[in-house]
């Protein structure tokens, strides 16, 4: 197992596709992938304000099997560093907090601006964007990152989706790199 720790942020777990493709990347053992309750939180409630079709028992599962399937990925413990921190939203500080308290290298984050790399400097973190993130991984292990996405694309069935409607999916999900990546290994996903 690898010593690459990094927090999911909530706004990476909030799309559902994104969510599930993170989570069987984390089984993959490249890294160890982190989170809190209050990330739970932030990306349960934001789904449950913008989909009244889905029920919070829904999301609860959901959280539950994260939290089982995912090796030891619950962060507690980090919130008395959350003062002392500053961001410019800061309410995005308990994001931080944890990535400190568990010495991870990275956020996985859309909102790249909200973690200035200056002051994340100062605890060795790094925002990275999804895309880059899956993009890196590739490059450390690409059989693993094409056996995730085969796993992800063979796990829907409500509807099923080919290939390439797979990678549109991705493509949605703001991972062009992703995308053009897994379009050149069609027969491997």
């Amino acid at each position: 197992m690898t010593s690459f720790t990094v927090i999911y942020d909530a706004c990476v777990l909030y799309p559902a596709p994104l969510r599930d493709f993170l989570m069987r990347l984390a089984l993959t053992d490249l890294y160890r992938a982190k989170w809190t309750d209050a990330i739970h939180d932030e990306w349960t409630r934001n789904v449950l304000a913008d989909r009244e079709d889905i029920k919070p028992e829904q999301l609860q599962r959901t959280r539950q099997l994260m939290d089982s399937n995912v090796r030891d990925a619950l962060v507690t413990g980090y919130e008395f560093l959350i003062p002392t921190l500053s961001l410019p939203d800061k309410d995005d500080r308990h994001v931080l907090a944890a990535a400190i308290w568990i010495q991870a290298s990275h956020i996985v984050t859309f909102n790249l601006k909200d973690f200035p790399k200056e002051e994340l400097a100062k605890y060795y973190v790094e925002a990275v964007h999804p895309d880059d993130f899956i993009a890196d991984l590739y490059d450390i292990d690409a059989e693993k990152v094409l056996q995730a996405a085969a796993t992800h694309r063979r796990s829907l069935k409500n509807p099923e989706k080919t290939v390439e409607e797979y990678i549109d999916t991705l493509l949605k999900q703001g991972l062009p790199q992703t995308a053009n990546l897994l379009r050149g290994m069609t027969y491997a996903i």
